[in-house]
């Protein structure tokens, strides 16, 4: 069951039911990895536990870095940029003008 909250400090609800797949693996060194995928894709969730598992590991940890973690880090850093800049160009510059009985 989804909860939500009205305005992030109001009473929370049930917005609806979602479906939650887990996958905990154990690599043949031992090392445990564990992810939860909102959805049914097995494959996906497994996959994404065996990176975590991987990452945890010192001979995989900079492969698993360099080929799946700073990619989608640079994406996320450009897709922020292009929202940045994307939000600079509506910007509004506001002033007030004073009128002369203010002025004291």
């Amino acid at each position: 069951m989804l909860r939500g909250r009205m305005g992030g400090a109001g009473a929370s609800f049930n917005v609806g039911e979602a479906t939650v797949t887990r996958c905990l693996v154990v690599t043949q060194s031992g090392t445990e990895g564990a992810a939860y995928h909102l959805g049914r894709d097995l494959a996906k969730a497994e996959k994404a536990a065996l990176f975590e598992a991987l990452s945890r590991e010192a001979d995989w940890h900079d492969k698993v870095e360099t080929a799946l973690i700073a990619p989608v880090r640079e994406r996320l850093a450009r897709e922020r940029l292009a929202a940045a800049r994307k939000t600079a160009e509506t910007k509004v510059e506001f002033f007030t003008l004073v009128r002369g009985e203010d002025l004291r």
